[in-house]
């Protein structure tokens, strides 16, 4: 068997960049102790595996490999630019936390113990109180899970440029406050917890609705936001958390459905339900029963509590559009939210008519909170043409189509016209 080519190797490194950056950032973090020695020795060690793995192959475990190149480079920096003492040991034993100073300070103190994941620790890190919420979530989105600033500009339904401004404000602040990239102690961390369940949240939903590109989900941020939910839920077994990780897995659960054997957007109801993950679905009310009974829950539980409905809806015409209503009421006075509203405004389209449903999303596009996300007007569309006004809903179509970013969903509006004439 041939010696795969540069070009082969080049996609593989890169298939390793996006699947494993943020946890290898992470370690490199708490090793180095410095946010930008730690990105710059990342990007020396993904430049090395490209001149060395095609000769060399690829090692075995490439993250570990990733690691300990970018810590030897990071060390022989340190050397050249003369920022530790000069002599090898004393490099060494900072490094290793042998020495008072920030890299001992990073990988030290008694929240080591109860944050084992290294990616989660610095969420944590991120999310620290002195940022703007606002911020927390961007610079963590961006830096430790490797989400573009379009990707994550989409989430907060803002512009590219704001979310940039937000991140290099963090960074500023990082700075010049002089905030360490520290583990919390076991008492700091619960006043963290609401800014990385916004992170997990964001995470997740980018995994299973890409906002952009050829495929409609992202597997790998989805199971990557799964799997750090799962370590908080063992670290912090609180309602919210509990009730986030339902969502997940209950939403995870039909993430298969919904993309057809091309590649196509399959909608909810022409789902074929018996591919649903009922594992996943199983284990996903549980702990929605579980978050439920503690009655702290917040607005995670509640949204899982509507996943839940429509998993135990063995077809589309047994949902309980009712209680899902109640549940979106229930979801909007805790957190009020226009893409909350639109949900629940296409849940009473479901219930109450499209009449119904119609009037509350046209209210919403009428205060233009969701002028430019196209969902609001790919639902309005909907409703217009099961509505019978053909040239209203082409219109809203057309509408969507200039928003959408996402190769799937472009194919679909794009169906929906042709279905229009």
């Amino acid at each position: 068997m041939s010696a795969p080519s540069t070009a082969e190797i080049r996609t593989q490194v890169d298939a390793v960049f996006r699947q494993e950056s943020g946890r290898i950032l992470a370690t490199l973090i708490r090793l180095l102790g410095k946010f930008d020695v730690a990105e710059d020795a990342m990007h020396d060690a993904f430049s090395a595996a490209l001149q060395r793995w095609p000769a060399e192959g690829i090692p075995a475990n490439p993250r570990a490999w990733l690691i300990s190149t970018a810590r030897f480079k990071a060390i022989d920096a340190m050397r050249r630019r003369r920022r530790f003492a000069a002599s090898q040991e004393d490099i060494a034993d900072t490094l290793h936390g042998g020495q008072p100073g920030v890299a001992a300070n990073a990988s030290a103190g008694a929240g080591d113990d109860e944050l084992p994941d290294d990616q989660l620790r610095l969420i944590f890190t991120c999310c620290h109180p002195l940022l703007a919420p606002d911020a927390r979530a961007a610079l963590t989105l961006r830096e430790v899970c490797g989400l573009t600033t379009e990707e994550i500009a989409r989430a907060f339904l803002t512009s590219a440029p704001t979310i940039a401004q937000r991140i290099v404000r963090a960074k500023a602040k990082i700075r010049d406050e002089r905030i360490p990239y520290q583990v919390p102690s076991g008492a700091e961390l619960p006043e963290r917890i609401g800014a990385v369940l916004a992170v997990v949240y964001l995470l997740f939903n980018e995994g299973y609705s890409a906002s952009s590109g050829p495929s409609l989900t992202r597997a790998d941020l989805s199971a990557e936001a799964i799997r750090l939910g799962r370590v908080l839920l063992e670290l912090l077994p609180e309602p919210e958390v509990i009730g986030l990780v339902a969502l997940m897995l209950l939403q995870e659960s039909r993430r298969t459905a919904r993309v057809s054997a091309q590649g196509e957007l399959v909608l909810l109801e022409q789902q074929d339900r018996s591919t649903w993950d009922h594992t996943l679905i199983r284990e996903g009310i549980a702990l929605v029963e579980r978050a439920l009974a503690t009655r702290r829950f917040g607005p995670y539980t509640l949204q899982a509590a509507i996943a839940a409905v429509h998993a135990e809806a063995a077809t589309p015409e047994a949902t309980d559009w009712r209680q899902i209503c109640a549940l979106y009421a229930a979801l909007l006075a805790m957190q009020p939210s226009p893409v909350i509203e639109l949900n629940r405004a296409a849940a009473v389209a479901m219930s109450e008519g499209p009449a119904a449903g119609l009037a509350l999303i046209d209210a919403i596009v009428a205060r233009g909170e969701l002028r430019d996300y196209h969902l609001a007007h790919s639902a309005r569309a909907d409703l217009l043409r099961r509505l019978g006004r053909q040239d209203e809903a082409h219109a809203a179509y057309e509408q969507a189509l200039g928003l959408v970013k996402s190769d799937p969903e472009i194919r679909y509006l794009e169906k929906r016209l042709r279905e229009l004439g």
